[in-house]
C-alpha cells in the first residue's frame, strides 16, 4: 500500500512538474488623446478598470497612448476584450472597442511574423543552394 501511495504521488508530482504553463495573449490597445480627452476620460483610468482582471501596462509619448493587457486565456481574442465595458467618470459606459482607436493582438501577430521569417529563410537557403550549383569549380 505503501509503494502505491509512493507511485502515485511520484506520477502526479512528475505530471505537474513537466506540464506546460498555459500560454496566456497580449494585447495592444492604442488611443487617440484628443477623443480620450472629449469624452473626459484618459488612459489611466481605462487601465484601472481593466487591472483587476488582467496585468496592464500603459505607455505615453509622443505617439498614440498604449495599454498593453495580458490576458491568461488563449481563447480570447481581440472582439472579446473590445466588448468589455468601461464606465466614465461623468457615469456613461462605452465598449472598449468605442474608446480605442485599434485593438491589437500581439501574440497572434508574433507567429504570424515567425511563420515569415521562416519563410524567407527558406527562399534564402535555397537561393545560396542554387549559386554554389551554379558556381564552376576552380581549382588553381
Amino acid at each position: 500500500m505503501k509503494k502505491l501511495v509512493l507511485v502515485i504521488l511520484l506520477v502526479c508530482t512528475c505530471c505537474l512538474g513537466l506540464a506546460k504553463e498555459r500560454e496566456s495573449k497580449t494585447f495592444l490597445v492604442l488611443f487617440d488623446e484628443t477623443e480620450l480627452e472629449l469624452l473626459q476620460t484618459d488612459m489611466g483610468s481605462i487601465a484601472e478598470q481593466l487591472s483587476p482582471f488582467f496585468p496592464t501596462k500603459t505607455y505615453g509619448g509622443n505617439s498614440e497612448l498604449a495599454l498593453l493587457i495580458e490576458i491568461p486565456s488563449t481563447s480570447f481574442n481581440e472582439c472579446l476584450l473590445g466588448e468589455y465595458w468601461v464606465n466614465l467618470k461623468d457615469g456613461r459606459r462605452f465598449q472598449l472597442q468605442q474608446l480605442a482607436f485599434r485593438v491589437f493582438d500581439l501574440s497572434e501577430n508574433k507567429a504570424v511574423h515567425q511563420s515569415h521569417m521562416h519563410q524567407f529563410e527558406a527562399e534564402l537557403e535555397q537561393k545560396k543552394k542554387a549559386q554554389k550549383a551554379s558556381k564552376p569549380a576552380t581549382n588553381p
